[in-house]
């Protein structure tokens, strides 16, 4: 007699168990797929929001365990290599050597598979003396010539004379020097350059901008120190290594420049945001995903050299 009403209470308390489980996984699902905000911290007003939102869709970007993406912390270069290694599918253009490793990144390090393959893709390269410095901080300008030249993409413009190139700074980086070194016997347009964002050859300046811009048609002449020093305000801040660089992603407008279009700042560490940024865009010159829409806040920060000047101020 007692046996029965046991029986029916375990039973009753596994249904309601049951009942609450699958009535709570609807709602965490929602969470993750929401169409407005993609992680907690990146408002529907913030700024890179539309970058972040469509690369995390894609899963190209994920947040941290807490569920936060922190778009303004500085990215590092194993978080860099990372999200490389999730945006492109390129096939290597050079190999590590059978037992080489950077003696600072350990085989079981989270992000060594990923740092290998941003250096056979061409993308990044390690410091002299066998380091790669995994938390160092990546600043902007090293992201736009990992990319473009990580990706073969070729300039628009010649580089302009020594005399009249915009003014350096300084010993500033040692491993995008190494970095074009390393690329130069490349740089013939090979096949697989897209591990960032680049399948195949890039058309002259044509199908990276969005139809509703003539930058491509408009800039092709102008010497690539012209190109940027008319468009950046900080153009003299810029590495003389970059030059080049700087004015390819800038024609095909892959450089997202926030709170102001014509301020650069090539030289501070990029923001987790920064970084979307510059991806999403370069995705969007490959035309693999939709340009951001003109009538949306977020793309008066997108540098266009037709109209650069007049946006962000």
């Amino acid at each position: 007699m007692i046996s029965l009403p046991r029986w029916l209470l375990v039973s009753t308390s596994l249904s309601a168990l049951c009942l609450t489980v699958f009535a709570s996984a609807p709602l965490r699902t929602h969470a993750q797929n929401s169409t407005q905000t993609v992680f907690p911290d990146v408002e529907p007003s913030y700024w890179a929001q539309p970058f972040i939102r469509g690369l995390a869709l894609r899963n190209v970007i994920t947040g941290y365990p807490d569920g936060t993406y922190r778009p303004e912390q500085t990215i590092e270069r194993d978080e860099f290599a990372a999200i490389i290694r999730q945006a492109f599918d390129q096939e290597p253009i050079r190999q590590i050597e059978s037992g080489s490793v950077y003696k600072d990144v350990p085989t079981n390090y989270w992000a060594a598979n990923a740092i290998e393959q941003a250096y056979q893709q061409g993308f990044m390269a390690g410091y002299p003396g066998g380091y790669f410095r995994p938390r160092q901080e990546v600043t902007k300008v090293e992201a736009i010539v990992a990319l473009t030249r990580g990706l073969d993409l070729t300039p628009a413009t010649s580089t302009a004379p020594a005399t009249t190139a915009p003014a350096t700074i300084p010993p500033t980086a040692t491993a995008p020097r190494r970095q074009q070194r390393a690329k130069r016997p490349f740089l013939f347009f090979p096949l697989a350059i897209t591990s960032l964002m680049q399948p195949l050859m890039v058309p002259p300046a044509q199908a990276e901008t969005p139809p509703t811009t003539t930058a491509s048609t408009t800039t092709p002449q102008r010497p690539a120190s012209v190109l940027i020093s008319e468009t950046y305000k900080d153009a003299n801040q810029i590495p003389q290594y970059a030059v080049g660089s700087v004015a390819t992603a800038t024609q095909k407008n892959i450089v997202v420049n926030y709170p102001n279009s014509n301020v650069l700042n090539p030289n501070q560490p990029a923001t987790r945001a920064e970084v979307a940024a510059l991806i999403y865009q370069t995705l969007v010159a490959q035309g693999k995903v939709e340009p951001i829409a003109i009538n949306t806040p977020t793309y008066q920060y997108i540098v266009r050299t037709d109209n650069t000047n007049q946006n962000g101020q």
